[in-house]
């Protein structure tokens, strides 16, 4: 088929060109890579187009299990969410779990616009429903800073939206599970919360990293 648009044309070169490369540099790359998957690493993020997760992290095909959507939610509600963690965490076995927000976020700054404005009627679109928890959140920085600049209250509220998927996250029937089993199965896996600078292309830990419990102590450890 001839496309017709020279953007979807461009993707197709480029692929053709990269995957010559990539096996001209690695001869035997797809091949192995076909025979299944085994990564350490679950990545949520957000489905913002500057944030591509393999780019920004300098990672392989394979070396990340992926779910992204809008504003990086992990609703307890949501299968799909849900599904990716159990695969993720049942059947791959993967040891971290990454929650990554990213600086000048639109559904962060959008959910900061509704909770400035909570007269104003908020469209009942998907797009709104699956931000409600959000705008929640954003109300209640507004309250806790009542006179933030608009950058200030942005960057708070992507660091907190962060930090509450991470707690969503560890309530998760497949995290909590897993954790249960860490004695008799001495499974080790880690929860933790990142930003994605989009100014300086790099990543930053927000130091708010949940594990499993202590055999011998019995207390929550966190990296």
């Amino acid at each position: 088929m001839a496309y017709q648009h020279s953007s979807l044309s461009r993707l197709l070169l480029a692929n053709a060109q990269w995957a010559l490369d990539v096996e001209e540099s690695h001869p035997g790359f797809f091949k192995q890579l076909a025979q299944g998957q085994s990564p350490k690493i679950l990545w949520i993020g957000c489905a913002d187009s500057r944030v591509p997760e393999s780019v920004v992290s300098a990672c392989k095909p394979g070396d990340l299990f992926v779910h992204r959507n809008i504003a990086n939610q992990f609703h307890l509600h949501d299968d799909s969410a849900q599904s990716v963690l159990s695969y993720a965490v049942s059947v791959l076995g993967v040891e971290h779990i990454v929650v990554v927000g990213h600086t000048q976020c639109g559904g962060a700054a959008a959910c900061l616009n509704f909770a400035q404005s909570p007269s104003t009627p908020t469209p009942d679109t998907p797009l709104n429903r699956w931000l409600t928890p959000l705008t929640s959140l954003a109300a209640s920085v507004q309250k806790r800073l009542p006179t933030p600049s608009a950058s200030e209250a942005l960057s708070i509220l992507v660091e907190e939206n962060v930090k509450a998927q991470v707690q969503n996250v560890c309530k998760a029937a497949p995290v909590t599970a897993a954790w249960a089993a860490h004695e008799t199965k001495g499974r080790s896996l880690w929860v933790h919360g990142w930003v994605f600078e989009i100014e300086n292309g790099k990543l930053r830990d927000l130091e708010v990293s949940k594990g499993p419990t202590l055999a011998d102590s019995g207390d929550a450890i966190e990296v």
